[in-house]
């Protein structure tokens, strides 16, 4: 026992002098080319100063500035990898003529005043980037660069269109849309009407408590540099097993119940999905406007895929700037939420290959930045598409000027069975000939007390509740409450690239509940690898401004939330369907009871049944490249 002890205490001196020196080498780095000025307090409007650490290259020139604002903690003392990423990004700025100023949101670590995910103040970034452009050492250009929470409030600043925030890179960027088009997630808290509980694991994890202690104010540069070597104000919280906590209910006390920080959740959790306070925070709306150049990164498993390439389009088409308009980028790769530079030369995502997806990513963002914010005659818009795009299957790089590419046709498939769709075992089909359509219904009991599981898709932030990515669903496919409808084996591949709709005909004994929908790619031996998959909840049917219950044995017509992918479907392969009424715990379950849910117990068990006739066409429409 005392032999383990001691081997155990060796390894931990060798990992912690392993970081330490990897931390003392990149610093040596940046120091023989750069300055750094830590926790310089940047003062905001409202006197509240923000920590912002500002790397600057060893230059007489004026350089340009790569800023990230972020609510993670990049202290530079201690252990941990953000710390040790901030630098590497740091360096890499230097050595290509960048200054990298990298701040806490307000709220966070040792930045002053109230934190709000969603709610910051859109002055903190106008603000930040007029001080920053008014530097000796500033050339006045800004541009700005980060993933998921460190890109999320990027949008609805670029809005104010501030005359230094020139160029934007905003990757994994959905928890900052809040209504485009169709969409109403409000930052990804919702997808057609379903709370989305990436949000509940997530706050637990990072939210600083209101009795946290806290720096006093007025405290000097120098001494803030001095206590931040002894303290970076990182909460670590208990272990929690979201496997089983995330089924707590009423959904309003989920943190309450595993003595998580609620304060944020609470005031979020009651909020419907047209709530005005939605619009008062750090989201980005539709009808605001959009003033900077932006190259955007978005996933295909990721968990606002294809709200993220609707902004994309939004933006595009209808910024009053042409110049905005025609300086707009876009990729699309077969990653999870941030996994852009995660792909190898055999990229797994969640059990699928889907082949050597690697591309020069960084090569492209500075690139990019140079055109932007120094003014450089590079190749950037010669040599990068408009639209880059990985299709799976087919496993390669594609290119488009617009998205959808342009030579795809919209090709419906009609739900059909025989009045026994469930499970993988039963007789549904998907059929593109509406004459064939058997006028049956197949129908399944929904029970918010066991619903159905998660697999895979796009997740993030959920600890060990759910794995993202393609994973095969055959045995999810064996429950009752699934409907399965497959297509005969395909004669030919043919490549499905682009957003999908669907439409599904329904009645149910309760007023309310949820449709949930997912693409598959079955493969010869039956492998199913979930490609896409979204919901909706059936009384936002009518859109999210006001809530309309069902009668019971009525039929309604629901047009679920848009998905999207790019999948080459190999010959012999089926394109295949699954209909429920959960996806659980990546959406809150409904109770079916048509009450408020987030602070409901109890549910009822519903009766729903999908029609599929003339009268009644349930289907999904692909777009199928030409």
């Amino acid at each position: 026992m005392k032999n383990l002890y001691n081997i155990l205490v060796l390894i931990t001196i060798l990992f912690t002098s392993n970081f330490v020196k990897s931390q003392d080498d990149i610093l040596s780095k940046i120091n023989e080319i750069g300055t750094l000025e830590q926790k310089v307090m940047m003062p905001m409007r409202d006197g509240v100063r923000l920590a912002t650490d500002i790397y600057i290259p060893k230059t007489n020139q004026k350089v340009p500035i790569i800023f990230s604002r972020t609510p993670y903690n990049f202290n530079s003392w201690g252990d941990g990898e953000e710390k040790n990423r901030t630098h590497q990004r740091a360096y890499e700025a230097l050595k290509k003529g960048y200054a990298y100023v990298v701040q806490n949101e307000r709220g966070r670590y040792f930045s002053e005043g109230e934190w709000d995910i969603l709610g910051t103040p859109l002055t903190d970034g106008y603000d930040a980037f007029s001080w920053m452009s008014e530097q000796s050492w500033s050339n006045g250009k800004i541009g700005t660069l980060g993933c998921s929470s460190t890109a999320e409030w990027q949008m609805a600043v670029a809005a104010l269109d501030h005359p230094s925030h020139a160029a934007m890179v905003p990757q994994g960027f959905g928890a900052g849309v809040g209504r485009v088009g169709d969409f109403f997630e409000q930052g990804n808290w919702y997808r057609g009407g379903v709370e989305q509980l990436l949000f509940s694991t997530w706050l637990y994890g990072v939210e600083h408590d209101k009795f946290k202690p806290r720096i006093p104010e007025g405290a000097t540069q120098e001494d803030l540099i001095r206590i931040s070597r002894f303290y970076d104000l990182a909460p670590e919280n208990p272990t929690v097993d979201w496997s089983e906590s995330i089924k707590h209910l009423p959904l309003q006390d989920l943190l309450k119940n595993v003595g998580g920080k609620k304060e944020i959740f609470d005031k979020m959790i009651v909020r419907k999905p047209n709530d005005k306070d939605w619009y008062n925070g750090g989201l980005y709306h539709d009808n605001m406007d959009f003033g900077v150049p932006s190259f955007w990164f978005v996933s295909w498993y990721d968990v606002a895929t294809t709200p993220n390439i609707a902004l994309f389009n939004h933006v595009r088409d209808n910024s009053v700037d042409q110049y905005v308009n025609d300086n707009q980028y876009l990729i699309i790769a077969p990653t999870l939420h941030c996994g852009f530079t995660r792909a190898t030369e055999n990229t797994i995502v969640g059990e699928r290959s889907v082949g050597d997806a690697r591309l020069n990513y960084d090569e492209q963002i500075y690139d990019w930045f140079d055109l932007m914010l120094k003014g450089k005659k590079n190749d950037f818009k010669k040599n990068t598409p408009r639209v880059q795009y990985y299709t799976m299957g087919s496993n390669k790089w594609q290119n488009s000027e617009v998205w959808p590419p342009e030579n795809t046709e919209m090709t419906t498939f009609y739900l059909s069975s025989n009045g026994s769709a469930n499970t993988m075992y039963g007789n549904g089909k998907l059929t593109t000939v509406k004459r064939k359509i058997q006028n049956k219904s197949d129908s399944f009991l929904y029970d918010p007390m066991d619903p159905v599981t998660s697999y895979g898709g796009g997740v993030c932030c959920m600890g060990n509740a759910v794995k993202g990515g393609a994973f095969d669903q055959q045995e999810i496919e064996t429950r009752d409450d699934v409907l399965v409808y497959t297509s005969e084996p395909l004669n030919n591949g043919f490549e499905v690239t682009g957003f999908i709709n669907s439409t599904i005909y329904l009645s149910s004994d309760v007023k309310d509940t949820d449709i949930t929908i997912k693409l598959i790619d079955v493969y010869p031996d039956g492998t199913a690898y979930n490609i896409d998959e979204t919901i909706q909840r059936v009384r936002y049917r009518e859109g999210y401004e006001k809530e309309v219950f069902m009668e019971s044995g009525k039929v309604y017509k629901v047009d679920l939330s848009q998905m999207s992918t790019s999948n080459y479907f190999k010959k012999n392969h089926r394109i295949r369907i699954e209909i429920s009424s959960s996806n659980f715990p990546r959406f809150a379950r409904n109770l079916n009871t048509g009450g408020d849910n987030f602070n409901e117990s109890k549910g009822l068990i519903a009766r729903n049944t999908i029609h599929h006739s003339k009268k009644y066409p349930s289907s999904i429409t692909l777009p199928i490249v030409k």
